[in-house]
């Protein structure tokens, strides 16, 4: 079975030692977790308004893409880096929090809109809406109201522990996203987690 090709993997988050841990960084602890796992280190470059680093995951090198932009500005970030390396948005692979799946559930999917997120709404805007997403449950306050604070602040330990192990289980299925495609990899990542909405 044909992999998918993939390029450029872009974790959403806020900059800032007071961002870090927040729900709303998922993105950039899994982008994180790759760099480490593969034993890179991320630099700031001024060209793409983020840090950036190389990793090469199953025979496909890739580059990896924090934006430096605050979360509502991300897809200034991510166009300039699709623009230098000429690549489609068909080949970005972009790795958000979603306050619609439970803490531990992670789930891949190609195109769609926003959802209410300000760092894919922007991406959207910037890139159109045919890149891949992976989709870091946080959980959900239950209250609208509540959503601001409830993503810039950190998650209960249980709950962190649970996105933690998501990210990797979804880096498991990246490997398998590119080596073998997308079908083998959607299998593999929402079978092995809990139940929860698509």
């Amino acid at each position: 079975m044909a992999g998918t090709p993939l390029r450029i993997i872009a974790g959403l988050g806020n900059p800032g030692p007071e961002h870090l841990l927040t729900r709303h960084n998922a993105g950039f602890w899994f982008v994180d977790a790759l760099a480490r796992t593969y034993g890179a280190q991320f630099r700031p470059h001024a060209r793409y308004q983020g840090d950036v680093c190389r990793v090469t995951v199953a025979s496909q090198e890739l580059v990896l893409l924090k934006p430096q932009t605050y979360m509502n500005r991300s897809g200034l970030s991510v166009r300039s880096l699709l623009d230098y390396v000429k690549a489609p948005a068909a080949e970005l692979l972009v790795v958000h929090d979603e306050l619609d799946l439970p803490p531990g559930v992670a789930r891949l999917k190609f195109g769609g809109g926003h959802g209410g997120h300000n760092g894919l709404r922007d991406t959207i805007r910037h890139c159109g809406p045919d890149f891949w997403r992976l989709r870091l449950g946080i959980g959900h306050p239950g209250d609208k109201a509540q959503v601001i604070d409830y993503v810039l602040q950190r998650a209960a330990p249980a709950d962190e522990e649970a996105i933690v192990a998501s990210i990797g289980n979804a880096a498991k299925a990246l490997e398998l996203l590119i080596a073998e495609g997308a079908e083998r990899a959607m299998h593999q990542l929402h079978s092995t987690q809990p139940e929860a909405g698509a």
